[in-house]
């Protein structure tokens, strides 16, 4: 590693960050659309105790395929490594990690692992078929209505609270990373770029995590993420949780942009457009905890998923939220405390601005006080030159 400089761009690494790659390379290759790489040697169509169906999905890490196991007749989804045998040994590492990490988690919202293995130097893993949609493909059709966003996510959040229980982080909490199965149920998948929370920095899944494949989508990624700060933990998957739910309500993103950076930019510096203005018919209690979820400052969102998902509940009950709109004050002050700089020349402006326009008052009001004065000489002056010829004519007589 370089250890100061990224080894792409050679930009210089945020202090105290020991990367390879600097943030703005690493989501420029999480951004990377999937390759077309073939999983599998052109014909095979089956692996080990599956027959393969066909592909269903693809990422740039590995290929899904809906399959069929022999031995107890079941249909499946089997995961496999892109580049099979040739893939390198960080790859296998990082694709064992993946279905390792999910293995552990058994959640009704969680997609089940079933197998993982390695057959003729091909890894791969079997998991449960979910049949349905996922909520990429849901929000072709445009924003889902409030309540059905707010009990998807609340569900969400309740199994990315149970894997924070168990240590592991998702970081790539995303519309196609979650599924809607025919009974309306939302099932998380693809911890491909999970971390463990108490990993020792040597350890294989540490190590991985600090590489340059393992970020998330850039409209997701919190900008703790993108700043390179070190550890990042659960309130990380709260902000990801947080911008799903507002893609579900708003119809787009958070953050839109015609480049990677200019994504990047506003995830760090700009607050989100309140998703009231794309939808105007969205609850308003929905939105202040979408916002809340979308904070810069993690310590100002939710404390855990757990209270997220506290709080959808009490929205879905009819019940108060537990979060609070941020009012036009609070969110200047927290602008200025991410542009210093600009900030506290538009102090200076208004200050003198300020001076000028106080100067002008007080010269104004020393005029009117002049005028004042000038009026009540004149009218004196005029009663004295009537008391004179009034005396005058009273010695005539």
């Amino acid at each position: 590693m370089s250890g100061e400089r990224c080894s792409v761009c050679d930009a210089p690494l945020p202090p105290g960050v020991r990367e390879e790659f600097c943030p703005l390379c690493l989501l420029r290759e999480a951004a990377a659309p999937g390759t077309t790489q073939p999983a599998l040697p052109a014909g095979v169509r089956s692996i080990g105790d599956y027959d393969l169906l066909g592909e269903i999905a693809r990422g740039g890490m590995g290929v899904v395929f809906k399959a069929r196991q022999r031995s107890l007749g079941r249909i499946v989804a089997v995961k496999l490594l892109l580049g099979g045998h040739h893939a390198g040994p960080e790859a296998r590492a990082r694709f064992n990690a993946e279905a390792t990490v999910a293995a552990g988690l058994q959640h009704p919202n969680i997609v089940a692992i079933h197998e993982i293995g390695d057959f003729d130097g091909q890894p791969y893993f079997s998991m449960e078929y979910i049949e349905g949609s996922t909520l990429a493909e849901i929000l072709r059709d445009g924003p889902l209505p409030a309540r059905r966003a707010a009990r998807y996510v609340a569900l969400v959040a309740r199994a990315v609270a149970f894997a924070h229980s168990k240590g592991i982080l998702h970081r790539d909490l995303k519309p196609s990373n979650v599924l809607i199965d025919l009974f309306d149920q939302p099932r998380t998948t693809d911890f491909g770029l999970a971390k463990f929370l108490d990993a020792r920095p040597d350890s294989t899944l540490a190590q991985l995590t600090a590489s340059g494949q393992v970020m998330g989508s850039p409209a997701y990624v919190p900008p703790e993420v993108v700043r390179g700060d070190r550890p990042t933990g659960p309130l990380g998957d709260v902000y990801s949780l947080g911008a799903l739910l507002y893609h579900l309500v708003a119809g787009r993103a958070p953050f839109q942009g015609e480049t990677l950076a200019s994504v990047l930019r506003q995830v760090l510096d700009t607050e989100p457009v309140p998703p009231r203005r794309q939808n105007p018919s969205l609850p308003r209690d929905l939105e202040t905890i979408c916002l809340k979820c979308l904070e810069k400052d993690p310590t100002r969102r939710y404390e855990s998923a757990s209270l997220l998902a506290v709080d959808l509940e009490r929205f879905l009950a009819g019940q108060p939220v537990l979060a609070r709109p941020v009012g036009w004050p609070g969110r200047g002050w927290r602008w200025a405390r991410r542009h210093p700089f600009t900030a506290g020349l538009g102090v200076a402006l208004h200050l003198a601005l300020a001076g000028l326009v106080a100067g002008g008052v007080l010269a104004g009001l020393r005029i009117l006080k002049a005028e004042r004065a000038a009026t009540a000489n004149l009218r004196e002056a005029r009663l004295e030159q009537a008391r004179v010829m009034l005396l005058s004519e009273e010695m005539g007589h």
